[in-house]
């Protein structure tokens, strides 16, 4: 990267030569969710390490508020924001949500989507107030109700709600540890004070 070339090899065996080819300035932006997998001389090589935090919900709102009209439908300041408050802080699931509330809008005759639509929509697709979905849910209560909040290993947890542990630990976790649902532990996942009580509602 540093010398802007780029080395290619042509041809197998005995036979294979390697071509170097210049490449004019560029500037290399990657971007990873799991850094710690980056070997250390590669993690190195880039100049500027940044973390990018969560999008706020009203960040969000402004996201699906835009995305709305690329989308060509109406919808309400305090719809786009019920979306965004269930949107885990990711852009990404904030218009998957908003695609899938506006499917509900086509059933209806309104031509609007409002807080009472987008909170309906969202009800029967299974996500709560906090963004907790099916998946989030039996995790929770898996450990909640067989092994009374825990410690229980992930590898249990995994084969109990039928998912892949690598999912399990990629998709359901990271967002229950980001609110201060679940602590990892050495002996295994144990749920918060808050876990249980959001439970106990």
């Amino acid at each position: 990267m540093e010398d802007f070339k780029l080395d290619i090899i042509i041809g197998e065996g005995p036979a294979a030569r390697a071509i170097k080819i210049d490449l004019p300035k560029f500037t290399l932006i990657g971007a990873t969710t799991r850094i710690g997998l980056l070997a250390n001389p590669l993690r190195d090589r880039f100049g500027i390490p940044l973390r990018l935090e969560f999008y706020s919900h009203e960040e969000l709102q402004k996201i699906i508020l835009r995305d709305a009209k690329i989308l060509g439908c109406e919808i309400a300041e305090n719809a786009a924001l019920e979306i965004g408050k269930r949107s885990r802080g990711t852009p990404r699931i904030a218009i998957r949500l908003l695609k899938r509330v506006r499917d509900f809008l086509i059933t209806t005759k309104s031509n609007q989507i409002t807080q009472e639509l987008s909170d309906l929509s969202l009800k029967k697709l299974e996500i709560d107030t906090m963004g907790l979905d099916a998946s989030d849910h039996r995790y929770l209560n898996f450990i909640n109700k067989n092994y009374n909040g825990g410690p229980v290993g992930i590898n249990t947890i995994a084969a109990a709600i039928g998912e892949e542990k690598d999912s399990v630990e990629d998709t359901i976790e990271p967002y229950l540890i980001q609110i201060g649902f679940i602590n990892k532990t050495p002996s295994g996942r144990i749920l918060t004070q808050n876990a249980i009580n959001y439970l106990k509602k």
